[in-house]
């Protein structure tokens, strides 16, 4: 997940020098110039050393103030350039005389997880087991997806008292799990939901809920089928 990001470089640190930034091809070689380039580092006592650049940003452009109009010139475009076109569009495009430049790079960011602990019932003689989600997969989907089975075929339907699940709507209740501790992880319940647990607060069900809600990491302890405990 990529996001877009601004950072103003000030020439206060080295006012004869210039940006201050390593840069690393990690994808090019083509004829056209066309790869991926990203700072590898910032020079120590170097212009761009305090500006929040890092290593890892991609650079999409640079933008020089106008010291007279205070405002920005057109930006340098720089996405896509191997390194030799990277430092070619800066060489040829940067004035000697800047003092200002705002850099726009784009930075991967760490998509948030869940480390997910599941309990299962004596009876089925599982251990402990734990999986990583990521912040928004919906709970039920991502638990079948990993192979946890879930759906509860000895509990009886919310809805009509039958058998079988209901396929993600929300109205048989064969997926619920109990939520032993992080239960601010997930996504608030519905009025729907609250009503059909509302007998088992601790209960949730799984096709209802969003893991990591508000991009929050942390630990969830599930006890999967609570209706075989007892």
């Amino acid at each position: 997940m990529a996001a877009i990001d601004h950072f103003l470089v000030n020439r206060t640190a080295a006012p004869s020098g210039g940006l201050g930034l390593e840069l690393l091809e990690i994808a090019g070689g083509r004829e056209d110039g066309i790869g991926i380039t990203i700072v590898a580092g910032l020079l120590p006592g170097g212009n761009a050393q305090t500006s929040g650049i890092l290593p890892g940003d991609s650079i999409v452009s640079l933008e020089v103030m106008d010291p007279e109009k205070k405002k920005f010139f057109e930006p340098i475009g720089t996405e896509c350039l191997g390194y030799d076109k990277t430092v070619e569009a800066i060489i040829e495009q940067l004035p000697p005389n800047w003092e200002l430049i705002k850099v726009t790079v784009k930075r991967l960011r760490r998509k948030p997880k869940v480390r997910v602990e599941l309990q299962f019932p004596p009876s089925q003689g599982d251990p402990v087991e734990f999986i990583e989600l990521f912040a928004g997969e919906n709970l039920r989907r991502a638990m079948l997806v990993r192979g946890v089975k879930l759906n509860d075929d000895l509990s009886k339907r919310f809805d009509n008292g039958g058998s079988g699940n209901c396929g993600a709507d929300g109205t048989c209740a064969t997926c619920v799990v109990s939520v032993l501790e992080g239960a601010h992880l997930l996504s608030p319940q519905g009025l729907q939901e609250q009503q059909m647990l509302q007998k088992n607060p601790r209960w949730r069900m799984a096709c209802k809920a969003i893991v990591g809600y508000g991009q929050q990491e942390g630990t969830l302890k599930l006890i999967v089928n609570p209706r075989q405990w007892n």
